[in-house]
């Protein structure tokens, strides 16, 4: 449907300051690099992909992991082969080239040495030739450099380097007790079975530690969790002078975190410098910040207020000063300039659906940086004196803009047009409702071209409603899908509401689903339903559902604690029930099966299904990883045994989501579903 390419706004893709300078440059068709600075914005061609390759001998299909190394200087590389280009002589290097299976290849940017694992082992490749065994485990049960705890707690990666490169932390985990779960690869022959490690509520769970590997001593030292050896080791840091690791520890209920630090070069714990407690559970996603790097002080990002805000430590453990305050959502934190001074971070503003950027000092006075209201990416210069925002909004498709440190708007660089005129596309309103608790909810109509108000449409309600997600947001098109569109215009209203439990509203708002998930968010869904049906336009019986993942737990949870409600429902990659889901995010919001027998009896769908009215069409991917096919095979399964008939769709050997040319497949499958049903 081209959504992000024919009918993309224009934009400034991977721009990029260069250091140290007021130019900049972004690509063009990602195969030509431009460049302008900040007093002459016209830009001028500096290099393209074919003379990049003929220089360096190299095959890139594009700039891919484009990085300045300096005002002359940058880097590339396709995760395999890493270069460096120089943009006066017009030549370049090969740095590293790895073996073709190496995976999670980390670049150490001061010593251009590269970390990577092939099967469980982690290896370094340093630019003078050497290969570096850093763990040499036969057993596959112990896997070294990957990401941890099934990339919750906002772990994405298992290899970090230390700040001089000298050092190397990374995650390691025994999952010698983690259930072998069979995966059927169809495309063998005869069919094979793969096992993935993979633990489920309440079941046994893999045992972290990080280790340190000093490239100089050729020693390697282990850090395991200081409680239970199921504990999760999260947000790991390194501090500024390179000689301690901070690491937050969460207990395996998920209701306490200790922020330790380790010395880098024993191992040993030196001191705990933060605690913090919540009844429900505790969730750190970011780790120390340091914001300057001639200090160990840091900042520490922190829900306890209900939202997350800005805390400023010394590395004793003493608060020096609460930066923010604010009764919004904090996302991230971009950067700190001005010599560690100021800090800059993005965060929802009052409007939920926003990201706006910020910057606060280290007294605590903050302010808003972006001026106008939408969805803002920022890359700040490397003196902190230029912020570039790339935004849009509901009604701006995109505008790239430069603003001073002091937030003053100096420069327009390039406003983006809506590529959708003379298209057959509907409307787009954003509307509140008020939830039975009194809770501000958002929702999101999407109307046909052609809307009449004297007919009575159908309605296709997209849902989500889990944790971490937002459907809704001040940016071009919403957070909509084109395939929605397409939808109204076959003459439907495609309605969402972001219902309590869902993401950037706060703890109050997420937590509400805690030991009972599928209850607020079916309550607030319902209101959404009968906000449709008071609507003289809207068909109140032909209504059908459809969501994936938790949305797809959402849906099926509709067509039967709601039965009745919808004629049609699309479920993709249902969670049926949360004892088959993973630890580390089950039971955050559930406990374990043992400790919340009611809560797990109540959320499973098993416990309902002899209430299905209407269609119900099941989707999972053969070989899903995350909601395991017994998900849907067991609900199937229910259903055969109570007499009902259901509908399911395997997509072979894909995993949670479709991807690819079956994506379209996917969509007409749910899209046709509704229509031929929805009768």
């Amino acid at each position: 449907m081209q959504q992000y390419r024919k009918y993309a706004p224009e934009s400034m893709p991977f721009f990029k300051w260069i250091p140290n300078t007021d130019y900049y440059t972004f690509l063009d068709g990602y195969t030509i690099l431009k460049k302008a600075s900040f007093a002459n914005t016209a830009a001028k061609d500096l290099a393209n992909i074919a003379d990049v390759n003929k220089a360096l001998g190299s095959k890139l299909p594009w700039f891919s992991g484009f990085q300045w190394k300096n005002e002359n200087e940058f880097w590339v590389n396709d995760g395999i082969n890493f270069y460096s280009y120089n943009i006066v002589s017009k030549d370049g290097k090969t740095l590293i080239s790895l073996i073709d299976d190496a995976e999670n290849a980390t670049f150490e940017p001061r010593t251009e040495n590269v970390a990577y694992t092939r099967a469980n082992n982690l290896y370094i490749q340093t630019t003078d030739g050497q290969k570096i065994k850093v763990t040499l485990n036969d057993d596959k049960n112990i896997v070294s450099g990957q990401a941890i705890a099934r990339s919750e707690f906002g772990i994405t990666n298992g290899i970090f380097w230390s700040p001089n490169g000298k050092l190397l932390a990374f995650y390691q985990k025994d999952e010698t007790n983690v259930h072998n779960y069979p995966l059927l690869d169809n495309n063998a022959y005869p069919g094979a079975l793969k096992s993935i490690k993979y633990p489920m509520a309440g079941q046994k769970s893999e045992k972290p530690r990080v280790g340190v590997y000093n490239l100089e001593t050729k020693n390697t030292v282990f850090i395991s969790p200081a409680g239970d050896s199921e504990d999760y080791l999260t947000n790991l840091s390194w501090t500024p002078d390179n000689k301690y690791v901070l690491i937050a520890e969460v207990n395996r209920g998920q209701n306490a975190m200790k922020l330790d630090v380790y010395d880098a070069i024993s191992g040993e714990f030196v001191r705990t410098l933060l605690e913090e407690s919540n009844a429900k559970w505790i969730e750190p996603e970011h780790p120390a910040f340091f914001p300057s790097d001639k200090s160990n002080n840091f900042i520490w990002v922190s829900e306890k207020s209900g939202f997350n805000n800005l805390y400023y430590y010394d590395f004793n453990g003493k608060l020096i000063k609460q930066l923010t305050d604010n009764k919004f959502v904090l996302k991230n934190i971009v950067g700190a300039f001005a010599n560690g001074t100021q800090v800059y971070f993005t965060a929802t503003g009052i409007n939920a659906m926003n990201t706006l950027v910020y910057n606060v000092d280290l007294s605590g006075k903050q302010t808003l940086i972006t001026q106008e209201e939408g969805t803002h990416n920022v890359e700040i210069s490397t003196d902190g004196q230029y912020i570039f925002d790339a935004f849009s909004s509901h009604s701006v498709p995109s505008k790239s803009i430069v603003y001073t440190s002091k937030g003053k708007k100096e420069k327009t660089l390039l406003t983006g047009t809506n590529k959708y005129e003379g298209v057959d596309i509907g409307s787009i309103t954003i509307g509140e409702l008020t939830g039975k608790d009194g809770t501000k909810l958002y929702t999101r109509t999407i109307k046909p071209k052609n809307f009449d108000p004297n007919k009575k449409y159908p309605v296709l309600v997209y849902v989500y409603g889990g944790p971490h997600a937002q459907m809704i947001t001040n940016s071009w098109l919403d957070g909509s899908s084109l395939w929605m569109h397409w939808m109204a215009e076959q003459g439907y209203i495609v309605f969402t509401l972001d219902n309590r439990g869902s993401g950037e509203r706060g703890f109050a708002f997420e937590s509400q689903i805690h030991r009972q998930v599928g209850t607020v968010e079916l309550e607030d869904q319902m209101t959404g339903v009968e906000y449709l049906k008071s609507l003289p336009y809207v068909d109140g019986k032909r209504l059908a559902a459809h969501g994936w993942s938790f949305g797809g737990f959402m849906t099926t949870s509709l067509m039967l604690r709601e039965a009745g409600t919808f004629n049609v429902g699309v479920a993709g990659g249902p969670v049926t029930d949360w004892k088959y889901y993973e630890a580390m995010y089950g039971e955050r919001y559930m406990d374990t099966p043992e400790e919340n027998k009611e809560g797990y009896e109540m959320a499973s769908l098993m416990t309902h299904a002899d209430k299905l009215i209407g269609k119900l069409l099941l989707i999972s991917g053969t070989v899903d990883p995350v909601v395991v096919m017994q998900h849907s095979m067991s609900l199937v399964e229910t259903f055969v045994g109570l007499g009902i008939q259901v509908d399911f769709f395997p997509y072979p050997m894909h995993e949670h989501n479709v991807r690819g040319k079956d994506r379209v497949h996917l969509m007409t499958k749910v899209l046709e579903y509704v229509i031929e049903n929805n009768k």
